[in-house]
């Protein structure tokens, strides 16, 4: 007997299969907020409260059992004792907000050189990790699985040079594109790769606030992580040549992803080793 495969299911396995990949524990809380509905017969609206509610709990659940697995949770508010937060409480809502404690300990160190370096300066964080398993893909990096890898957020300033503090371009921070001036590196060009990550978004940039990049900060950021920030474990760091070429910064654990990763040029990436 053949077997037929109903268009509910199919939904529900790309349901699954979505929010697995956005926030690792998505997954599961639907299949079993769908197991719980379909018991007690609830309606539609029933049970997307029941799954938000399932979910919530969820994520307090994973917030307290995420250091069994050797990582920590970044702090999604400001708390009134650092300056280092991150950029939205978006990326909390999805887990994406852990790492592990030497790279915990790396961002707070860089967060305090900033503010020293340029009093009143927050460092906003992007995409870190989940928080289980090693080995488990953080879409769409290609990365950020183990709990040892972080993107930071450039810094702007306004029209007038004034720097803008805990803003970014973007509102999650990401695909606010730097271009490159005349004359810069530019490993990728006239690369047509098929199989690819690395996206331009041509048709999101005109949607973005135009601020200016904060090159003294940027700038800043970048020679602590490959300086002082090699004795906090930070091993590489990811940033587009043009970019780094622009603002003036060298070194070796300064490198280039490779042309099939995502564009480096609208955050900073810092990982440390093993």
């Amino acid at each position: 007997m053949a077997l037929v495969i109903r268009p509910r299911w199919l939904l529900t396995i790309a349901v699954v299969v979505f929010l697995t990949l956005l926030t690792q524990i998505g997954g599961l809380v639907w299949l079993v907020a769908l197991g719980l509905a379909r018991r007690s017969g609830l309606g539609t609206l029933a049970f997307l409260a029941l799954f938000l509610g399932l979910y919530t709990a969820g994520g307090a659940l994973s917030y307290a059992v995420a250091p069994v697995f050797g990582r920590v949770p970044l702090p999604c508010f400001d708390d009134g004792t650092s300056r280092f937060r991150m950029q939205s409480p978006f990326f909390c809502v999805l887990n994406r907000q852990y790492v592990v404690p030497e790279l915990e300990e790396a961002a707070a160190a860089l967060s305090l050189h900033m503010d020293r370096a340029f009093p009143g300066t927050t460092t906003l964080a992007l995409d870190a990790n989940f928080p289980f398993f090693d080995g488990f893909p953080l879409f769409p990096h290609l990365s950020h699985s183990d709990g040892r890898k972080l993107d930071v957020a450039f810094f702007y300033q306004d029209a007038d040079g004034g720097y803008l503090d805990k803003t970014t371009r973007s509102p999650i921070g990401y695909f606010a594109f730097e271009q490159p001036l005349p004359d810069s590196i530019l490993p990728c060009r006239d690369r047509e790769d098929l199989l690819t990550l690395r996206w331009d978004l041509d048709f999101l940039q005109s949607l973005w606030r135009p601020l200016p990049l904060e090159e003294g900060r940027t700038g800043e950021a970048l020679r602590w992580l490959s300086g002082k920030g090699s004795g906090f474990g930070i091993e590489k760091i990811f940033v587009e040549p043009h970019l780094a070429q622009r603002l003036g910064v060298e070194a070796e654990s300064i490198r280039f992803q490779g042309c099939r990763a995502a564009r480096h040029d609208d955050h900073i990436h810092m990982q440390v080793g093993k």
